[in-house]
């Protein structure tokens, strides 16, 4: 029964009464008198009562007796599967059948074939044969045979670059670089009387080691061998050139693309770049960065592609250093001043630098549609008026997003600002008509809108607290990532106890605390605090000049024109069938969008977890996203928690799924790990079998050991593979040498901080064919009172060489990079070095000032030879190990040496 015009204080002690003595039924006076009251706007009144039980049924308009809770979970599960189902649907539609083989279009078979050319020569790491001859010859016939076939309206030029240079960058905690005669294959597509400017595409045709590279990124270079054929073979004359840059050591952390860049005599022609890269395996191949600025590349993008899937929260997620990765992007971008466009696959990221991303895992509807866009946009580019004054588009960032891939909506981000911050005055006119009634009408629902604010923030904030409690017990036990194979446990584990944690705090405010209040004005209150919320996180996010803002606007403006549609209706009859129809029909494209990127998350994040090193506890980041995620998607269905009758079927029912889950994680029954052929998902192992000599300050040898030294990449270590290989286990755990950078071991990469559990077991010595040398050439002092240490090094295609200036002493300069030495994490110096097939001797020097001589010397050096490929790279100890590996793994195996000097 709705009560309209006595007193609220009259009324909360009815309300009360009545639910403390089981709401008996009023008198036949009071039901003629509430039939003929309308029901109040909690605008105009700050409180309703709820209609009795024993009310006069259907006599009022208003009656209503409360949502039932079967009816709200059915319509709110059935919706959000319907939603998922049309994210799923979008995302398996990837190209519109038909549009391949015909004259002047692109056509996978034929990329296929080049791919599958490609993969079939193996692995392809800088410096091998495979990689320096094998490939490049490949790609060598094969833009020969293109360029017999183009059109003579058209000009092709080839030409092998083979650079040498250095280069610092602040990836992975920052570190330099140093390459020596490594290849590029570079074609230029230009009209016949040539062109002053220029279009790049960019692909990288070498990998890592031990995998094939087929997605990443043999794929890539297959599409633009094929987009080079059609449009040399199109009667259309171009207007500006376009490079297609073939690189042969991006694996080697971006090389090649510096020396084509820093050095090519066609890079001063070039305006704009495209990027073809790879996180997964097939799949769509998504949009995640472009510019700096240039928002005319955005505009031509969405111009010309045929299957949009672009987004800037990639780009502006991507480039906070999130994800432990890089592009080409970073080089062209940092060391060109070009601006581009940067896209790759994310899809099926478990397989990624694995020996399962083969071609055979690629679908061919996806290269045709990466090779569709690809060829759309080069053609508009090499076309349009703005490519030859880029420059003076230079203005700002770009808001841009596809809808479901059926089309991209772009516009610059000042225009997103204003949107904004008109979507968040809009919702303060219609806050502010609440809150600005006179005093005595808004003084109860003032207290209640802003408990209830504070209600909705602790349920949010425990719910976060419980799945970290979960998560932080389940690593502790040692069950980390059982989600890893099957991430519905992640779900069932961490979202059910967030969902039932945040039902769980409003119903308990619900019963003890707005106890007088009716469930019409609570749901309404609780719709418009989750409103103030999300246009809260919109003004903040505008204001930080993020572009990603527009989700937010989203999810105020279309929630906000949703209850002033419903508003009426739901005052009238309550949360009836027709309203709970409209109000899920209003919230459609937020909720469908926002699974639309949640889906893009966990399809990136959750691979990347598998191999994020051992000092990030997995099972805590996804309990914080699956946390963050229900926070979202819960909140405007808080009121329906007010607008139920009961809500203890639903926590009961997440309660127990949330507690089977939870046992059998505990129990172990979830294995992380597959080695299905379908869907391998394997724990990735590095195992570098080395030789490791120390010497002291006077040359001589103080310590020399050998053994197989052992790194799992993600939190549960060599755990489930010491039932397998049981030598390997926690008495072989390696110990860090305190006196020598990076602990003494020949790190690859700068991951140490990633990474700092790690096994060491003892192996005869590794004797390469072809063993490092490392000497001293020179020592002298420099008229600024520094000493300059001049040193020679020759060694296998990969080698990394490490600093650490004693107490006393700095790192003053030295001959790489800028001259600027750059520090790792850790204090220590990291230099990543490769060469091609041929190489001279590396010769570089350091400058270390010595403030106090200390008698243990001033700086300790070290050097790590890296055999990745050829005979060197066995020993019959690493082949006997990895074949004691069960097949769920994938060892990476190696042979290297480490040698320590003092100076």
């Amino acid at each position: 029964m709705e009560w309209g015009s006595e007193p609220a204080a009259v009324r909360r002690h009815r309300v009360g009464a009545e639910r403390r003595e089981g709401l008996e039924a009023p008198s036949q006076s009071e039901r003629e008198a509430s039939a003929q009251e309308p029901l109040v706007d909690a605008a105009r009144g700050p409180r309703t009562r709820k209609r009795s039980p024993g009310g006069s049924g259907g006599a009022s308009r208003g009656a209503w007796t409360g949502l039932s809770e079967a009816r709200a979970v059915v319509a709110i599960a059935v919706y959000l599967l319907a939603l998922r189902f049309l994210v799923q649907l979008s995302l398996q539609h990837l190209v519109l059948r038909g549009t391949s083989g015909h004259p002047g279009e692109f056509d996978a078979r034929h990329a296929r074939d080049y791919l599958e050319h490609i993969t079939s020569i193996g692995p392809r790491t800088t410096g091998s044969p495979e990689n320096e001859i094998l490939t490049v010859h490949y790609l060598l016939e094969q833009i020969k045979l293109i360029e017999v076939q183009s059109n003579r309206l058209h000009k092709i030029s080839v030409d092998v670059q083979r650079p040498t240079g250095s280069f610092s960058i602040d990836f992975l905690g920052g570190f330099t670089s140093y390459y020596d005669n490594i290849t590029n294959v570079v074609v230029k597509l230009e009209p016949r009387d040539g062109a002053q400017h220029a279009v790049l595409a960019n692909c990288h045709f070498d990998s890592v080691a031990n995998s094939p590279g087929a997605s990443d990124d043999a794929v890539s270079c297959s599409v633009m061998l094929e987009v080079l054929r059609v449009l040399s073979t199109s009667s259309v004359s171009l207007r500006h050139a376009v490079v297609f840059l073939f690189n042969g050591a991006e694996e080697n952390v971006l090389q090649a693309s510096h020396g084509f860049i820093t050095q090519h005599p066609w890079a001063s022609l070039i305006r704009a770049f495209i990027n073809l890269e790879a996180a997964g395996v097939g799949g769509k191949e998504l949009v995640f960065q472009t510019g700096p600025e240039n928002p005319w590349l955005v505009q031509a993008y969405v111009t010309a592609a045929k299957h949009p899937f672009a987004s800037v929260v990639g780009q502006e997620v991507f480039q906070s250093g999130i994800i432990p990765s890089d592009t080409d992007f970073r080089i062209f971008r940092d060391f060109g001043n070009i601006p581009g466009i940067d896209l790759a696959f994310i899809e099926n990221g478990y397989i990624y630098h694995t020996k399962y991303d083969t071609a055979d895992r690629i679908l061919t509807d996806s290269i045709q549609r990466a090779g569709d866009n690809i060829l759309a946009v080069l053609k508009y580019l090499a076309t349009s008026d703005m490519l030859a004054t880029s420059s003076e588009y230079q203005h700002g960032n770009m808001v841009f997003f596809d809808v479901l891939g059926l089309f991209v909506i772009a516009y610059p981000s000042r225009v997103g600002s204003i949107i904004n911050y008109m979507v968040a005055m809009a919702v303060v006119l219609y806050l502010g008509k609440k809150f600005w009634q006179p005093k005595h009408n808004t003084v109860n629902y003032t207290k209640d809108f802003l408990c209830g604010l504070g209600i909705t923030l602790v349920s949010w904030f425990t719910s976060l607290v419980m799945v970290l409690i979960i998560a932080v017990f389940i690593s502790l036990i040692g069950q980390s990532l059982s989600w890893y194979n099957h991430f519905y446990v992640s779900v069932c584990l961490y979202g059910t106890a967030a969902v039932a944690k945040i039902i769980f705090i409003h119903t308990l405010a619900k019963r003890f605390y707005y106890v007088n209040a009716s469930d019409q004005y609570l749901g309404e209150m609780f719709f418009d605090i989750s409103l103030f919320v999300h246009c809260g996180f919109l003004v903040m996010l505008t204001y930080q000049g993020l572009c990603s803002a527009f989700i937010s606007a989203v999810w105020v403006a279309f929630p906000l024109l949703t209850k002033l549609f419903v508003h009426k209706d739901f005052q009238q009859h309550g949360a009836q069938g027709k309203f709970i129809a409209f109000y899920l029909l209003g919230m459609f494209i937020p909720y469908l969008y926002a699974l639309y990127l949640i889906w893009a998350v966990f399809e990136m994040f959750t691979p990347i977890l598998g191999r994020s090193g051992s000092e990030i506890p997995p099972d805590v980041v996804l309990a914080s996203i699956l946390a963050g995620c229900t926070m979202i998607l819960s909140s405007y269905f808080i009121n329906f928690i007010y607008l139920a009758r009961s809500t203890k079927k639903s926590m009961l029912t997440l309660t127990l799924v949330c507690t089977v889950t939870f046992l059998l994680v505990c129990s172990g029954t979830f294995f992380p790990y597959s080695s299905n052929p379908a869907n391998p998902k394997p724990k990735r192992v590095f195992l570098q079998h080395m030789t490791r000599t120390f010497h002291d300050l006077e040359g001589n040898i103080v310590k020399r050991d050998s053994g197989i030294w052992i790194n799992g990449f993600d939190y549960t270590g060599m755990s489930h593979i010491t039932p397998h290989v049981p030598e390997i286990n926690d008495t072989i755990r390696a110990h860090c040498e305190e006196n020598a950078p990076l602990c003494g071991f020949p790190w690859y990469l700068p991951v140490h901080f990633l990474i700092r559990k790690n096994w060491y077991l003892p192996a005869p010595e590794v004797s390469p064919r072809n063993p490092a040398y490392f000497r001293l050439i020179s020592k002298e002092q420099t008229p600024w009172d520094s000493v300059r240490l001049t040193f020679e090094a020759m060694g296998p295609s990969h080698m990394s060489f490490y600093v650490r200036p004693h107490k006393g002493s700095t790192l003053f300069q030295w001959s790489l990079g800028n001259g600027t030495p750059v520090t790792s994490k850790g204090g220590d110096y990291f230099v990543f070095y490769s060469h091609g097939l041929q190489a001279s001797a590396w010769q570089f020097w350091i400058e270390v000032q010595v403030v106090e001589e200390q008698p243990e010397g001033m700086v300790t050096v070290a050097i790590a030879a890296h055999y990745l490929s050829g005979e060197d790279k066995r020993s019959s100890q690493l082949d006997a190990l990895k074949e004691k590996f069960p097949d769920w793994t994938f060892p990476s195996a190696w042979v290297c040496t480490y040698s320590l000097f003092v100076f």
